[in-house]
């Protein structure tokens, strides 16, 4: 229950609109996000959480809960099942655990959620979502409402998001 305090509903950052049509924009003509931030485009910047030789976790950067993380292959692979043999898909699946007990303990949600979304449209790289439910939000705000950027998305300053990802950090170190 480290950053506890970083959750909602209470003492939690502030809601902001997401700019919808610019992100989609973004993401259907940019670059890969996950191989332009890989690159160190300062567009494309995020706060790294994890990192070995194949894989990358980091925070998003347009969290719908407290603790959002992304974790990927480095590799571009486009689909999560067949692009990755088996033994591939379970060193990202222990990666994608270990991320999610991380976030587990440090913001002590009531459920993990763990998605992989994109499509061949946009975000085609492979990764994944976890998404911790903060406790006490009403059934009508939890699940796919949680993490919908519709609904806004949560403001950091910068120096509780390197306050987030060192936290993450120290528990990851523990776990892997």
């Amino acid at each position: 229950m480290i950053l506890a305090a970083m959750g909602e509903p209470v003492g939690g950052p502030q809601r902001r609109p997401m700019d919808l049509g610019a992100y989609s924009a973004r993401a259907q003509r940019g670059p890969c996000f996950v191989c332009a931030f890989l690159a160190e485009d300062a567009a494309f910047a995020h706060e790294m959480v994890f990192e070995d030789d194949e894989h990358v976790a980091f925070l998003d950067r347009w969290p719908t809960v407290p603790g959002k993380v992304l974790v990927a292959p480095k590799a571009h692979v486009e689909h999560v099942v067949r692009d990755l043999d088996e033994a591939a898909y379970l060193r990202l699946m222990r990666v994608v655990r270990a991320v999610a007990l991380a976030v587990e303990r440090v913001f002590t949600p009531e459920r993990t959620y763990l998605l992989s979304l994109g499509s061949q449209c946009a975000n085609a790289h492979v990764h994944w979502h976890i998404a911790g439910l903060p406790g006490g939000l009403p059934y009508e705000r939890q699940q796919f409402h949680a993490l919908m950027t519709e609904h806004g998305v949560l403001e950091y300053t910068p120096q509780e998001r390197a306050t987030m990802a060192a936290c993450l950090q120290q528990e990851l170190a523990e776990l892997l």
